[in-house]
């Protein structure tokens, strides 16, 4: 079987790698333009495009897929290439880029996209990172047939698994092996024609938006519980932050712990195990912290380099 891929970060590798460990034949892969990064700002290629190059599959990086948008000579050579690879279906996983519909029609199985939620929840950008924040118990993995909706094919596979205390970083990580299976089933049962698409529910429909920097500066004035979850969901983008003495420090880890009522934001305690700060109706514990340009560390380590005493107020 003929596979086509379209994918970007280390999410989309994963399932790449399992694709092709399952012995399908990738004839083509997709994913977004070099970009710059680290201190050097050098360009620097995508997981996916790293693991093509490795392993000789041919690669295109268009800009836009569109025919008649603002790069329309990379469209017009992604058609080709997609064309002259002559796919059986297309995967997709966290591409970054809209397939119109002349993608979705040119492998003859269509497209079969990754999704890391219980589509209809959380369709959208930042599934992973906005299941945490909302308190979800479970999460998973949906194998959804393409169409040119948000999110909004029928559903062909799916898996749950609980999100238990897991950050974003860790969660991901557990999706994309999950994701990387489903679809290695998916697509064996599609070579069967043994695949029973399934409509997705109009009720639950809820929608991830991007994470925006913005919203990492923590508000002490909610509940102990939500800040706790905003400190996972932001590990490791943008990294939950709160000013204490005039510093940015970015928070990465914490748990609630019951005590009585402060004004928020107040340190209460400062132990090696943990700094309590008052919330709007418990106290959160920062078990691990991070000055700017400093690595992040445990809070017994990071008090040895920062000091952080009783009364001294975050969000000032």
């Amino acid at each position: 079987m003929r596979i086509a891929f379209a994918g970007t970060p280390e999410f989309a590798r994963v399932a790449l790698e399992a694709i092709a460990a399952a012995g399908f034949e990738i004839v083509l892969v997709l994913t977004q333009p070099d970009r710059p990064a680290g201190r050097g700002m050098k360009l620097q290629a995508s997981p996916v495009k790293e693991l093509a190059l490795e392993r000789g599959w041919p690669v295109a990086q268009p800009r836009s897929l569109r025919l008649d948008g603002k790069y329309p000579e990379d469209a017009t050579a992604a058609r080709t290439a997609i064309a002259e690879a002559n796919a059986d279906a297309m995967v997709v996983a966290a591409y970054g880029l809209i397939l119109p519909q002349w993608v979705l029609d040119a492998p003859r199985l269509g497209c079969l996209n990754i999704h890391a939620s219980l589509l209809p929840r959380w369709r959208g950008a930042a599934p992973i990172h906005r299941a945490i924040e909302a308190g979800d118990e479970e999460t998973g993995v949906t194998i959804m047939q393409m169409d040119a909706g948000l999110d909004t094919g029928d559903m062909l596979i799916g898996e749950s698994l609980p999100i238990g205390d897991d950050s974003t970083a860790r969660l991901h990580d557990r999706l994309a092996a999950l994701g990387g299976r489903l679809i290695v089933d998916a697509l064996k049962q599609a070579e069967a024609i043994a695949l029973a698409p399934v409509a997705q529910p109009a009720e639950g429909v809820t929608y991830a938006h991007k994470v925006e920097k913005h919203e990492a500066q923590i508000d002490w004035r909610q509940d102990a519980a939500t800040i706790v979850r905003r400190i996972r969901a932001f590990d490791p983008f943008p990294g939950a932050t709160s000013v204490i003495e005039g510093e940015t420090l970015k928070l990465w880890a914490a748990r609630v712990q019951s005590g009585p009522p402060a004004e928020p934001g107040t340190v209460l305690a400062v132990t090696p195990t943990g700094v309590a700060v008052a919330a709007q109706d418990a106290i959160v514990v920062l078990t691990e912290l991070q000055r700017p340009g400093a690595k992040r560390l445990p809070v017994a380590d990071f008090l040895r380099g920062f000091d952080i005493e009783p009364g001294q107020v975050f969000g000032r």
